[in-house]
C-alpha cells in the first residue's frame, strides 16, 4: 500500500514514534541524485527484494518524529515531508540543507535512499552512540574502512553551524562536496560493511537482490514485503507461526498449515475489536498448536489401536 502527502502534511508531534524508543529524532533521507552510473535511472525506486530502495530506507527510520525526503514527490510507503534544493541538483550538502530546514528535533539521521541492508536496529544503534558521547555525529564506515556521512546521526546545532558557515564561505552550497562538512565536524565512527552498502552500480543491485535470497535472510525479507505491501504495522513471532504451520501440517494434513496460519490471523484481526496486536497473533497461534498437536496425538492412538482416554483429566487438553 502507498500513500503520498504533501510538504508539511506530516505531524511532527506524533508521539507514538518515540514511544520506548527514547528521545525523538528527525531523519533527512536524500532521495534526488542523478544516479549517472546507474544509467540515469529512478534509483530510489529501483526494486530489492520486492520493495523500492526508498521505502526499505523509510522502514528504517519509521519511528523518526518528521521523516524529510529530499526529491521530487512520489509514492511512498509512508507519508512524509518532501523538500527540494534550489536549484534542483545542487548536490548533497544543498539537499541536506533543504532537509533540515524542516527539521526540529536536536538529534537527526541522515540517510541515502540506496541503502538496500539499513535497518530500524542500526539507526538506533548510531542514535544510542549519539546521545551517549559527545562528538558532533556518528557515522557508519564501509567494508574499506570508507566514512559513509549518509548513513550517520548528527546533532542538528552542529550541522547547522557548519552548513551555515560553508554557506557563507562559498556563496551557497551548490555543488559543495560532503566532505567539507565532514572534514570540519568532530565525528564517531561506526564499522559495519552490511547497513552501509550501497547501490551505485547495477552490480550493486545484483550484489543486494542476491543476498536477500540467502537461506538466513529470505523469510525475513518476505516477510517486511508483505508486511509493507499490506500496509501492517505489527511485529509477530515468526518462529511461533512456522511451528504451528509444520504442527498442523504434520498432525492433520499439509494444506492445513497455510489454512490454519490465515485463520490465526483472521482471529486476531477481529481480537478486540481489532485492535489486538501481536499479543492476539500468538495467543491465536497457541489455542491452533494445541489443536494440532491433539489431532496428531488422536492420529497416532488410532494408528497404534489404542482408542484415546476421554475421561477429563487425562485428555490432551485437560488442563
Amino acid at each position: 500500500m502507498t500513500a503520498y502527502e504533501p510538504t508539511g502534511a506530516q505531524d511532527p508531534g506524533d508521539a507514538r514514534h518515540d514511544a520506548g524508543r527514547g528521545v525523538g529524532y528527525d531523519a533527512v533521507v536524500l532521495a534526488g541524485g542523478a544516479a549517472r552510473r546507474l544509467g540515469g535511472v529512478d534509483k530510489p525506486g529501483v526494486r530489492v527484494g520486492g520493495r523500492p530502495l526508498l521505502d526499505r530506507v523509510l522502514a528504517a527510520c519509521a519511528d523518526a518524529r518528521t521523516t524529510v525526503v529530499v526529491a521530487d514527490p512520489r509514492p511512498a510507503a509512508r507519508a512524509v515531508t518532501w523538500a527540494r534544493e534550489d536549484p534542483p541538483g545542487g548536490g548533497p550538502l544543498a539537499a541536506l540543507g533543504a532537509g533540515l530546514r524542516h527539521t526540529t528535533a536536536e538529534s537527526v539521521v541522515v540517510l541515502s535512499a540506496d541503502l538496500p541492508f539499513l535497518d530500524e536496529g542500526t539507526v538506533r544503534r548510531l542514535l544510542a552512540a549519539l546521545r551517549a558521547g559527545d562528538t558532533d555525529g556518528v557515522l557508519l564506515t564501509d567494508a574499506d574502512g570508507r566514512d559513509q556521512p549518509l548513513v550517520a546521526a548528527y546533532r542538528a546545532s552542529a550541522l547547522r553551524r557548519e552548513l551555515a558557515a560553508l554557506a557563507r564561505g562559498h556563496d551557497g552550497l551548490t555543488g559543495l562536496p560532503l566532505r567539507r562538512l565532514t572534514g570540519a565536524l568532530d565525528l564517531t565512527r561506526v564499522p559495519d560493511p552490511v547497513a552501509s552498502f550501497d547501490c551505485d552500480t547495477w552490480d550493486d543491485i545484483a550484489t543486494a537482490r542476491a543476498r536477500i535470497r540467502e537461506h538466513g535472510h529470505v523469510l525475513d525479507e518476505w516477510i517486511s514485503a508483505v508486511k509493507d505491501e499490506l500496509g501492517l504495522d505489527l511485529d509477530v513471532d515468526t518462529k511461533l507461526l512456522l511451528d504451528l504451520a509444520r504442527d498442523a501440517a504434520h498432525g492433520v494434513a499439509r494444506p492445513a498449515a497455510p489454512l490454519t496460519t490465515f485463520l490465526v490471523g483472521y482471529a486476531a484481526a477481529q481480537a478486540k475489536g481489532g485492535q489486538g496486536g501481536p499479543e492476539a497473533v500468538a495467543e491465536a497461534s497457541r489455542k491452533a498448536a494445541a489443536l494440532a498437536l491433539r489431532w496428531a496425538e488422536e492420529a497416532a492412538a488410532a494408528k497404534s489401536d489404542q482408542a484415546p482416554d476421554a475421561t477429563p483429566d487425562t485428555r490432551p487438553d485437560a488442563g
